[in-house]
């Protein structure tokens, strides 16, 4: 069934009555939390059943710009799919491709960060994939509340994360072609250009989306969640 369209529903929801609001956000939330336990499911699964190992060396010995480019037009098609679904289900079918999309590249990385832990880790430590996910979880948490409690206008993020983005994405293209190592600085310059986005798109998404689009917001959040993620992972397994 369609979702029916109404001037009312099309409005943004810091136009709407505070109940609506805060059920939004809510869902907004709940969904969010869906689209992590459906990335920790299928992650814990591929490497239950070796599938994490077998896409790790296959990403190791092709080109990373292939895999990074597939993955980029792949998230752009659900997150444009996401947003303009009209029922349910396409909604939920553009954040499932979006997850999956996600396993299938931090498989890499999570190999990568137990093999750290195979060689720097003492046995019964907290593994480092845990501590990077403690971190983002709560980074997360903080910038989200900063973002909802404080009322501030982030709009100005929008060029900085539009230009900031432009130019990770020539450091990570020349680093690949002229074989050069991006280096620790490079993930804590990403770690703070996540955390921008993370306050741009919660303001985003209360400022900008209607009532009825709770799951293609929970898609642009978790996005940024798994940005910042991944360069949390990656600082700490380049220590």
């Amino acid at each position: 069934m369609s979702m029916s369209s109404s001037p009312l529903l099309d409005r943004p929801i810091s136009q709407q009555a505070p109940e609506v609001r805060s059920r939004f956000m809510t869902r907004v939330y709940i969904q969010l939390m869906v689209g992590i336990a459906g990335f920790i499911a299928l992650s814990y699964a591929l490497f239950e059943t070796g599938l994490a190992y077998d896409i790790a060396a296959f990403v190791l010995d092709t080109s990373w710009l292939i895999i990074l480019g597939g993955f980029m037009i792949v998230s752009w098609m659900a997150n444009s799919w996401g947003y303009r679904a009209e029922t349910p289900g396409a909604q939920y079918g553009a954040y499932a491709l979006l997850v999956v999309a996600n396993v299938l590249l931090f498989a890499t990385p999570l190999v990568m960060a137990e093999f750290y832990d195979a060689q720097n880790t003492p046995a019964g430590t907290t593994s480092t994939i845990s501590i990077a996910a403690q971190i983002s979880l709560f980074a997360f948490a903080a910038l989200s509340f900063i973002a909802i409690k404080t009322g501030k206008d982030f709009s100005f993020l929008r060029g900085i994360l539009m230009w900031g983005g432009i130019l990770a994405l020539v450091a990570i293209v020349a680093s690949v072609i002229f074989g050069t190592g991006l280096g620790t600085w490079f993930s804590v310059a990403m770690i703070g250009f996540a955390g921008a986005a993370i306050l741009y798109d919660t303001q985003k998404i209360y400022t900008s989306y209607p009532p009825n689009r709770e799951v293609a917001a929970a898609m642009s959040l978790f996005a940024s969640l798994a940005l910042l993620f991944w360069y949390v992972l990656r600082f700490m397994t380049r220590r």
